[in-house]
């Protein structure tokens, strides 16, 4: 009888490179994350065709905005948790079903009522999918580039909301706005033939759950196929958790990490859609053209995908919370800038640019942290309640934003008030970096 190998599989993903079966397992998230952008933006590319058909006015429509932000909120909270129960496959298949048969759903919608009943079913499908995408990615990503790999596969996110816009023109001009959600409602049941054939199941979450051995040994097979034909025994240095993965959280003295953590995502996010939602309406007030603006306004997501594709290195190589934190400093002061430029297109461009460089890509680095910061687990759970917290700073946002240009602030003022909660968030990222959770990151 041969000896039977034991064999660590978090050690022996991390020894090696990212293989093509991990490649496939990145490729098969960014697809789903991209279709999530595309559909999570899909109601702003058509509200005017919406207003015009319906004959409401713009305030009648906010509603369904916030509708599918708080379906988003809802389904992160959800999905998380599910996720650690029952396997980050499983939900992500469930949430690509759920939001492709809502969104052809969303066809029939005429009234406000049942496109917001529509919008809020749509997002909690939608809100399932990402945290569990991070977490499958961050868990077949070895750890040397694990920040990277996951960062490039959200900006999945980012392009299937910019390419969304350039279906959608299309599509209304031809087809009318309702082909937008045919089109966003087809694609995710399609991916998710694709996800059921070729996307595994996490091998650590498998292994932690006592999962089935051969399945285990099928996927280890794959990332390391000189093992196959040895007798080996996979295990992981974490333990399986049978009691609340919420309540995990605040467990093992993991209390301050969780708080402070939620609190840098509720602050940034705050930022992302205030300044997402408010720029073009400012530098418009500024006296700069409709079209001008919307062109300066689009730097931000410029810079976001930018700062994404260049921070993931940085925090592979550096204490990444320190990092983060830095980052976050750094956007408090482009955003201040922001407010000082407005004589200055130059100076206004790279302001935004510079913000959105900041923001987003500091948005996503931290959503691949939060992976790192908990056991397989609770993975899911930590991902999906930062992200779920996080939005209700996304709802809150705009609202203040809002606010404070009802009551006519000027921009240097608007700017210098947007960059607290930034401020407010770096000051967290460092406090975690500063903290024996960030040390043992920084290892």
């Amino acid at each position: 009888m041969k000896m039977q190998t034991v064999v660590n599989v978090r050690t022996c993903i991390d020894e090696r490179p990212l293989g093509r079966f991990q490649f496939i397992v990145a490729a098969l998230c960014a697809l789903i994350v991209f279709l999530d952008g595309f559909d999570t933006q899909a109601i702003g590319y058509v509200a005017p065709a919406i207003i015009k058909e319906l004959g409401v006015s713009r305030a009648a429509l906010s509603p369904v905005f916030s509708a599918s932000l708080v379906g988003l909120m809802f389904g992160a909270l959800i999905g998380g948790p599910v996720a650690d129960r029952f396997g980050r496959r499983p939900v992500i298949l469930g949430g690509l079903v759920c939001f492709g048969l809502l969104s052809l759903l969303t066809v029939l919608a005429n009234s406000i009522g049942s496109l917001l009943a529509l919008r809020l079913l749509t997002g909690l499908g939608l809100g399932c999918v990402m945290p569990n995408a991070i977490a499958l990615t961050s868990e077949y990503a070895p750890a040397r580039v694990r920040s990277t790999t996951v960062m490039v596969m959200t900006c999945g996110f980012s392009l299937g909301a910019a390419l969304g816009g350039l279906a959608a023109a299309v599509l209304i001009k031809d087809f009318g706005w309702r082909s937008v959600f045919i089109a966003g409602g087809v694609a995710p049941l399609v991916c998710a033939i694709a996800v059921w054939r070729y996307l595994p199941e996490s091998v650590r979450f498998l292994v932690v759950n006592d999962g089935d051995k051969q399945r285990i040994d099928n996927i280890m097979g794959k990332i390391a196929p000189e093992l196959a034909a040895q007798n080996v025994s996979f295990v992981v240095d974490e333990e399986k958790e049978t009691k609340s993965p919420v309540k995990q959280l605040f467990a093992d003295k993991r209390a301050r990490l969780t708080a402070v953590l939620w609190l840098v995502f509720f602050m940034n996010l705050m930022d992302l859609y205030f300044l997402s939602n408010w720029l073009p309406t400012v530098i418009n007030d500024a006296g700069i053209p409709v079209s001008d603006a919307a062109l300066i306004a689009s730097m931000l997501q410029i810079g976001g995908t930018v700062g994404t594709l260049a921070l993931g290195r940085i925090f592979d190589k550096v204490p990444p919370f320190f990092a983060l934190g830095a980052i976050y400093l750094l956007a408090a002061v482009f955003i201040v800038g922001v407010g000082f430029s407005t004589a200055s297109t130059p100076a206004l461009i790279v302001s935004i640019f510079g913000a959105g460089f900041c923001v987003i890509g500091g948005q996503i680095g931290a959503n691949s942290l939060a992976a790192r910061c908990y056991p397989t687990a609770i993975r899911a759970t930590g991902v999906g309640w930062a992200l779920g917290i996080g939005r209700i700073g996304s709802v809150i946002g705009p609202a203040i934003g809002g606010m404070m240009l009802s009551m006519h602030f000027d921009m240097a003022h608007l700017f210098m008030i947007a960059a607290i909660p930034v401020l407010i968030a770096g000051l967290g990222a460092l406090t975690i970096g500063l903290s024996s959770h960030g040390r043992q990151l920084s290892e």
